[in-house]
């Protein structure tokens, strides 16, 4: 398909038609009264796609972007936080990914992995909750989801945060300067292929690793684009392994 509207034709065909307009908190659907229903204190999203203008379209087959005017969707799911370490965020460029580090901050939406360089893309978002507890979220890019290494934030350079073996180290000594009493520690990751259920040893080793070395409370790992089974290690498994094990992914 060459443009996002053949999709909602094809909704139209099995459904009957959509209402023109309709509300930002629309394309939510049910999913905005389950969350209401749960009253979750914080709301984390990979948001895989582009929030901008720019036309920068790079050649990679399946270019996502949404029209800044349309960040108000975000907004009615009350989203908090959005994770851009994902494989679809530089689409249209690096203009693309530094307008929409600029719309969300100004929509009050916080961002993790990816920033106007190296410092911005590996900070934490983060958000506090009460009086004195807070949700810190590290997230990072794995070249398993089809991530090219080029996407990489550089010291002058704007890019996500891409997962390397000196992650871990590096999580250690970041959490090391920001960590409270009372903090729970997220590590959101767009990790292997997607469509598949199959959950690969090198994740599972890795979740282990964020979660026993670099004391992580939580993995929130994407890229498959549904929920996956529970995976189990054998026992007596080593957690250490290369972090970046070889692509499976392409484009999406």
């Amino acid at each position: 398909m060459s443009s996002a509207l053949h999709y909602v034709e094809l909704a139209e065909r099995a459904n009957g038609p959509i209402p023109r307009p309709v509300d930002f908190a629309y394309v939510w659907g049910d999913a905005l009264t389950e969350l209401e229903r749960m009253n979750p204190a914080v709301r984390i999203v990979n948001l895989e796609t582009a929030v901008t203008r720019s036309d920068d379209l790079l050649p990679k087959g399946i270019n996502y972007r949404m029209h800044p005017e349309n960040v108000s969707c975000l907004k009615a799911a009350a989203i908090d936080c959005c994770v851009l370490a994902n494989n679809h965020v530089l689409d249209w460029g690096r203009s693309g990914l530094t307008e929409t580090l600029e719309i969300l901050r100004k929509a009050g939406i916080t961002t993790a992995g990816a920033g106007r360089d190296t410092a911005e893309a590996a900070a934490p978002a983060i958000q506090p909750i009460g009086s004195s507890n807070r949700i810190v979220t590290f997230a990072f890019a794995s070249t398993t989801s089809g991530i090219p290494r080029d996407w990489a934030a550089g010291v002058h350079t704007p890019g996500v945060n891409l997962l390397d073996e000196g992650t871990l180290e590096r999580i250690a000594t970041d959490m090391r300067g920001v960590k409270q009493p009372g903090d729970v520690f997220v590590a959101s990751l767009h990790w292997g292929g997607n469509w598949g259920y199959e959950i690969p040893r090198e994740q599972m080793l890795l979740a282990h690793r964020l979660i026993d070395e670099a004391d992580i409370d939580v993995v929130h790992g994407h890229s498959a684009h549904h929920p996956k089974g529970r995976g189990r290690l054998a026992r007596g498994a080593s957690p250490r392994l290369a972090t970046d094990a070889p692509a499976r992914a392409g484009p999406e």
